[in-house]
C-alpha cells in the first residue's frame, strides 16, 4: 500500500503580521499540519518564536502542531512547548548528550517524538534510537533561514532511513525541510520521504492549496 503524503507549511515563512489570518489560510489549504521552527540563537544563527506563540497558534486552530526544536538544551523546554499545544516535538541529535532520555520524556508528556539531523550529520550514528522515534528529520538546507539552497546529499540518508524503517519494521515518518519545492519534494518523495516541509515554496504561491496538492501530487 502507498504511503500517504504529508505536507506542513513552515510557519517561520509566513507573515507575522497577519499570523492568524496565515494560520487560516494553511487550514484551509488541506496541509497536514503546521510546522514551527523554534530557534535560539545558538544552535542555529537565528531567534524565532517561543511558546507563547505556539499557544497563540494552538488557540487558533485545532490543526497538529509540528514543533521542531533547533536549541541547545531541548530536555528543558518540552514541558513548555505541551502546555503550549505540540503535538510533535522534534529536537537535534546534536543538540544533546542526553537523545534517549529526551525522547523518554517527549513521549511521557503525551506527544509524538521525532529526533532531527543536520546535513553533515551521520544518520547511522542514530540507529539505536529508532525504535521509540516517531518520525526522524533530515534538514535538506543549513538550518537557520528560509530560502536556501537544496543540499543533494540528504538523498541517500533519506533511502537509508526508508531501508533501516522496512528493515526494522518501524512506522516512523521521514521528513524533510529545506530547500523543498516540486523538484526537490519529488526527488526526496521517490527516497522514501513521505512528510515534506515547505515555508518558501508554499507561502509563496498564491493558491496554497493547490500548491499543497501539487507537493504532495508530484
Amino acid at each position: 500500500m502507498k504511503e500517504k503524503i504529508k505536507v506542513a507549511p513552515s510557519i517561520l515563512s509566513a507573515d507575522f503580521a497577519n499570523l492568524k489570518d496565515e494560520v487560516i489560510k494553511v487550514e484551509k489549504s488541506l496541509s497536514d499540519a503546521i510546522h514551527l521552527d523554534i530557534m535560539d540563537g545558538h544552535f542555529v544563527p537565528n531567534l524565532t518564536m517561543g511558546p507563547k506563540v505556539v499557544a497563540a497558534i494552538n488557540r487558533t486552530t485545532d490543526m497538529f502542531l509540528d514543533v521542531h526544536l533547533m536549541i541547545y538544551n531541548p530536555f528543558d523546554y518540552i514541558e513548555k512547548f505541551v502546555e503550549a499545544g505540540a503535538d510533535l516535538i522534534t529536537f537535534h541529535f546534536e543538540a544533546t548528550e542526553d537523545v534517549e532520555d529526551t525522547i523518554n520524556y517527549i513521549k511521557k508528556c503525551g506527544v509524538k517524538a521525532g529526533l532531527a539531523f543536520n546535513p553533515e550529520t551521520a544518520f547511522s550514528m542514530a540507529t539505536k534510537y529508532l525504535e521509540k522515534c516517531d518520525l526522524v528529520l533530515f534538514m535538506s538546507v543549513h538550518p537557520g533561514f528560509g530560502g536556501k539552497k537544496f543540499i543533494p546529499s540528504v538523498l541517500e540518508k533519506i533511502k537509508l532511513a526508508k531501508n533501516l524503517k522496512e528493515d526494522m519494521s518501524l512506522k516512523y515518518d521521514i521528513q524533510v525541510d529545506g530547500g523543498i519545492n516540486l523538484e526537490t519534494g519529488s526527488r526526496c518523495k521517490k527516497m522514501g520521504a513521505n512528510f515534506l516541509v515547505a515555508g518558501t515554496y508554499l507561502f509563496g504561491e498564491k493558491d496554497m492549496k493547490k500548491a499543497v496538492l501539487d507537493l504532495k501530487n508530484c
